[in-house]
């Protein structure tokens, strides 16, 4: 099992920019999906964007291609989300998501990742 830990979150204005963290420990291996999701107010929860720990290969969610960039730190277990251009509609609980053998295919279906964090919120003004 994975633990993981968010951080970063806040209040910003809109067209304004927040680095999300995920701080990972426990039994971790090196071949799994770590993934961001949200869960805006009245929605379903949402995939942002993914990094595959072992090639570094990153996927987006379309409303957040272009003005998210997701990256690792290896060394320090880590993975950030930096989000900039953000929109009001941005608003949302951020959680950070760590699964094995998810298939770049499906990287944005929730169930398949198995370890979940307790999400930050993020909040952007108009």
């Amino acid at each position: 099992q994975v633990r993981l830990v968010e951080s970063g979150g806040g209040s910003v204005q809109s067209g304004g920019s927040l680095t999300l963290s995920c701080a990972t420990s426990g039994n971790s291996k090196s071949d799994i999906a770590m993934a961001w999701f949200r869960r805006r107010p009245g929605k379903e929860r949402e995939a942002v964007a993914v990094i595959y720990t072992n090639d570094g290969k990153t996927l987006y969610a379309a409303d957040a291609q272009g003005r998210f960039d997701i990256s690792q730190e290896k060394t320090e277990n880590t993975v950030h989300l930096q989000m900039n251009m953000l929109k009001p509609e941005d608003t949302a609980m951020y959680y950070c998501a760590a699964g094995r053998n998810v298939s770049p295919y499906l990287w944005y279906v929730h169930n398949l990742y198995n370890d979940w964090g307790q999400g930050t919120q993020v909040t952007v003004s108009s």
